[in-house]
């Protein structure tokens, strides 16, 4: 179906590789969950069958990728637990930067390994990752007032709040911005492999 199965390279933090999903790979998924196809010439497993039993961002990001193949690029991306060689979550920007340069992103993180800083970690190395691409000015991060651990994140970055918005699916969020710049100066992380 699709004839550009690239890739981007995968995300490296002090704990987790955030590995991102091919077009095939994320229709598949969307489309045959329990195809092992998924993760062929993989390393790690799926114990949590994340994006399976809750499919949650594909029911929006496929029919994108299937417009446009090219988004796949700001899209999914695996949050594999390192040391165990597990998927614990994912996460994924809503599109390409916007005209203002505007990035918004979201993540899911498995229940049994929440609150152990993981979330934070996979932000800024997609954050990182994303503030090297062309056209992204401003990070985006919204949340409902009543989701407390995200809250703890995003304030944990010192992103400025600027508004709020209703949400189809969440409800009422508030609106979380930084610039690119001032992330890099005040968070950026390498992400690239290590050498070794």
């Amino acid at each position: 179906m699709f004839n550009d199965d690239e890739t981007q390279p995968p995300i490296f933090t002090p704990r987790l590789v955030l590995d991102h999903l091919s077009p095939s790979r994320l229709v598949t998924l969307f489309d045959e969950p329990e195809n092992d196809i998924i993760y062929r010439d993989r390393d790690y497993t799926n114990p949590y069958h994340d994006l399976i039993d809750n499919p949650g961002p594909l029911k929006w990001r496929v029919p994108q990728v299937k417009k446009d193949v090219a988004l796949n690029k700001w899209f999914l991306r695996w949050i594999v637990l390192a040391s165990a060689k597990e998927i614990i979550g994912s996460i994924s920007f809503h599109g390409p930067p916007n005209g203002n340069g505007m990035i918004e992103i979201g993540l899911g993180v498995q229940p049994d390994f929440q609150c152990r800083g993981y979330a934070k970690e996979a932000l800024a190395g997609m954050w990182s990752w994303v503030i090297e691409q062309p056209d992204v000015e401003v990070l985006r991060y919204t949340v409902s007032a009543t989701n407390l651990a995200s809250m703890k994140i995003i304030h944990g970055f010192d992103f400025a709040h600027v508004g709020v918005q209703m949400d189809k699916e969440d409800g009422l969020e508030e609106i979380f911005e930084m610039s690119a710049a001032e992330f890099q100066r005040r968070h950026a992380t390498s992400w690239r492999a290590p050498s070794s």
